[in-house]
This record gives structure tokens, C-alpha cells and sequence, in this order.
């Protein structure tokens, strides 16, 4: 299970209808980009006070969260520009809060509950649900694969790494297509005529 999907799980709101959570989190966003920046500055604090409570996580971690990466630099820096990057940095921060607030509050049953509550085409749904599948059975072989080569010390040498890791990538690509060839039969076996059980 991922990080995120363990974490919705044990969010003091994931039983709260999904709905309600969607709805709350369209008034957050839209908070998120009226306010000013000192609004949006506090707005942020408010949703990470929130989440970390939610969530039962530390401060730091969800400050990890948030790190932003930073890049190269451009030299030049006028008045103007200061204002519009200020704007620009708090309004997508208290946004970014906003969108893990739902991400880590919402668990993937309740997401699908509330696309098809919000008439989402049934293909897109469906194709959601599957990629969402197929990422934890990718997650799971590459795992798998992982732990075996680094039994048998794959992982010793610089050399050795890009040897296993390449290895690693091959198989994955065959063990996945393996995978998917066994769901394919158990949906025929299935008689599956076309459409998932949501």
C-alpha cells in the first residue's frame, strides 16, 4: 500500500462522505487563490494545522512535504516582480495544501464513489481504477525483484548496481506483462462482458 493511500486510511475523516470532502475541498482552493498573500499565508497554516491533525502527523513531515525544489536562479529582481512572485508562491502553496488536504483524506473506494456521484463518464472511471491497479502491481514486482537481487548482493558494488538495476527493468517489464496476461484470463474465465463491478 502507499504512503498516501495508508495515510487516508487512518485520517480522522475517512469515514465522512467523499462529497462532502470534495465539496470542502473546492471551497479551500477557491480560498486559496482569492485571498491575498497575507490571507493565503494564513490559509496555508490553517489547512497544514488541519492535515497534520487529520492525519496524525508531525509537523516536520508534512513540512517535508511541501519542500520545493529549488532550481537555477535569475538575477535581475525589480519591485514589480517581487509583488507578482509573492503572490504567486503563496497562492500556490495554500493550493497545494488544499490538494494534499483531499489526496490524504480521501481514500481510492471513496474517490471512485464520488466520480461516479459526479456523473464521470463510466470509461474514465474505469480506466482510473485499473491504472490505479496496475500501479501496485508494478510497485509489487519492482519490490519483489529489488529484494531478491539485494539478497544475492546485487546492490554491492557501483558496477553491480547498474547491472541489477538494468536487470531490474527488464524483468519488471516481462513479470507486469505476465501479470496482466493472468488478469486478462481470470476476466475471461470471469466471463467478464465489458464492464468492472464499481
Amino acid at each position: 500500500m502507499l504512503g498516501i493511500d495508508k495515510l487516508s486510511y487512518q485520517s480522522r475523516w475517512c469515514r465522512v462522505s467523499p462529497l462532502r470532502k470534495f465539496a470542502l475541498y473546492l471551497l479551500m482552493m477557491t480560498l486559496a487563490f482569492a485571498l491575498p498573500p497575507v490571507g493565503q499565508a494564513l490559509w496555508l497554516l490553517m489547512l497544514a494545522a488541519l492535515t497534520c491533525w487529520l492525519l496524525r502527523v508531525g509537523p516536520m513531515r508534512y513540512l517535508r512535504w511541501l519542500a520545493v525544489p529549488l532550481g537555477s536562479f535569475y538575477i535581475g529582481i525589480d519591485a514589480q516582480g517581487l509583488l507578482v512572485a509573492n503572490q504567486t508562491f503563496w497562492r500556490s502553496l495554500a493550493a497545494l495544501a488544499a490538494t494534499y488536504w483531499l489526496v490524504l483524506n480521501l481514500p481510492f473506494p471513496q474517490l471512485i464513489i464520488l466520480l461516479q456521484r459526479l456523473r464521470v463518464p463510466r470509461l474514465l472511471t474505469e480506466q482510473i481504477l485499473l491504472t490505479w491497479r496496475f500501479i501496485f502491481i508494478l510497485l509489487d514486482e519492482a519490490q519483489a525483484i529489488h529484494r531478491a537481487q539485494s539478497l544475492r548482493f546485487g546492490y554491492r558494488t557501483l558496477p553491480g548496481s547498474y547491472r541489477s538495476l538494468a536487470m531490474l527493468i527488464s524483468m519488471l517489464f516481462t513479470r507486469v506483462l505476465l501479470r496482466y496476461q493472468q488478469m486478462s484470463t481470470t476476466l475471461d474465465v470471469k466471463l467478464y462482458q465489458g464492464d468492472f463491478h464499481l
